[in-house]
């Protein structure tokens, strides 16, 4: 499903190159829940980038569902990204949307029927547990709820992949495990998760296989 192979990532800042990743090889199989921790500054980040189509990769080969990112045209990327859901540690809302609008928005964008993105914005409002906060504007919500909203709006084309990029930085205790209990959920219905955490506590507590980066490299891959 996700593989790869010797990467490396270099950002040119000016006339200075800055190593992001380097010699990076691992593959993650359909259906496996994947953690990648490190420190900031370890590569996480640009791991997850390159992951959706977002950096290509300086050197070696990003596969990502069967496709091989570098060789890719913009076009086939953009349609790549239909099967990925992505969740940030700020959870980027539309600000002058609802809930629901910032959810109905990305099904009518990727061409979803009219008559059916009602229910299916509905459906992921009730796997995150926020459909009574539909017509709320996301300075109404609480982090933790925003956080939900963000996950109802990565899951509501029923991705196979969701990558989310420090999910719970921004949340106190509470709020951080709720949220982890429905990613865990989404990942029980059948969903590939990689979440990438600087917290080395969070990590070990999921439980599951653990990659972790430190300085780019990739220094240890622990099974769950």
């Amino acid at each position: 499903m996700i593989e790869f192979h010797r990467v490396s990532k270099v950002y040119e800042v000016g006339p200075v190159k800055v190593p992001a990743l380097a010699d990076v090889s691992f593959r993650i199989g359909k259906g496996e829940f994947v953690v990648v921790s490190g420190p900031s500054g370890a590569g996480k980040t640009t791991l997850l980038r390159l992951l959706y189509g977002e950096e290509p990769p300086t050197e070696g080969d990003v596969e990502v569902l069967g496709q091989p990112i570098a060789r890719l045209s913009r076009s086939r990327i953009q349609t790549l990204r239909r099967s990925v859901g992505v969740v940030f540690q700020d959870a980027k809302l539309l600000p002058g949307r609802t809930v629901y609008e910032n959810i109905a928005f990305v099904l009518r964008v990727t061409g979803t029927p009219r008559r059916e993105i009602t229910a299916r914005a509905f459906d992921a409002l009730r796997a995150v547990g926020l459909s009574s906060r539909a017509q709320a504007y996301p300075a109404q919500l609480s982090q933790g709820e925003a956080q939900r909203a963000a996950l109802a709006r990565a899951i509501v084309r029923k991705q196979p992949l969701l990558i989310a990029d420090e999910p719970t930085g921004n949340l106190d205790e509470e709020m951080a495990a709720e949220v982890l209990a429905i990613i865990k959920d989404i990942w029980a219905r059948g969903t590939t998760v990689i979440l990438a955490t600087h917290q080395a506590r969070l990590a070990a507590a999921l439980g599951r296989r653990k990659l972790v980066l430190e300085g780019g490299r990739l220094v240890k891959d622990e099974g769950g």
